[in-house]
């Protein structure tokens, strides 16, 4: 009998990484320009920067990327050099990118709940591209798969657990038309990345 025949592993080559991060990022900085300028935000590290954007005088921007800053160390020790740079420059764009866009579109009336669905559907695809060139955003994701591994904490309940405190924390800073609005939205971003990230369907 004939065995199937699996196709070489083709990896992906520095140009094709390099407009990857590029081209993933754009993407979810547009969609956090959206969520900024609708007064939504979502979960996880993006929206810890959001509280403390929406709190206190300090840009998204520089909230994001520090906040990310003591995460390295965990990606370095767990995921290796090559992510962790790939990582903290997804980081670093997103984080001028974000602020970047309101220098050459602003939307005057923009709806809460559209902005939500559509910011993060735009910020899913982001991440897609991002994950499939084996980068991320870094943050809460990066101490969930670390926790996972030493302690044996599920990545996905610590993952749940920040999130619900920070549309919580929320509370405090948006009102709750704009929550439920940035609820929706951050289920439909892990609807995309549930259908679309399976490692074992793409290994370039």
């Amino acid at each position: 009998m004939a065995q199937a025949i699996t196709p070489p592993d083709v990896r992906h080559s520095v140009l094709e990484d390099v407009l990857a991060v590029l081209i993933g990022t754009l993407m979810v900085s547009f969609g956090l320009m959206l969520l900024r300028q609708a007064g939504a935000l979502t979960g996880s590290t993006a929206g810890v920067a959001f509280l403390l954007h929406y709190a206190w005088p300090v840009s998204f921007g520089t909230a994001f990327f520090v906040i990310n800053l003591p995460f390295y160390y965990l990606a370095v020790r767990r995921m290796g050099w090559a992510f962790t740079l790939k990582t903290f420059c997804a980081v670093a764009l997103v984080s001028v990118f974000t602020d970047l866009h309101g220098r050459f579109i602003h939307i005057d009336q923009l709806q809460p709940v559209y902005a939500a669905l559509f910011g993060n559907l735009i910020m899913g695809l982001g991440f897609i591209v991002l994950f499939r060139h084996k980068a991320s955003l870094g943050g809460v994701n990066i101490l969930a798969l670390y926790l996972q591994e030493r302690l044996g904490i599920r990545a996905g309940k610590l993952q749940m657990v920040v999130d619900v405190c920070v549309l919580l924390a929320a509370l405090y800073v948006v009102s709750l038309q704009v929550l439920l609005a940035s609820i929706g939205g951050a289920l439909v971003l892990n609807l995309i990345i549930a259908m679309n990230h399976r490692p074992h369907r793409y290994s370039a």
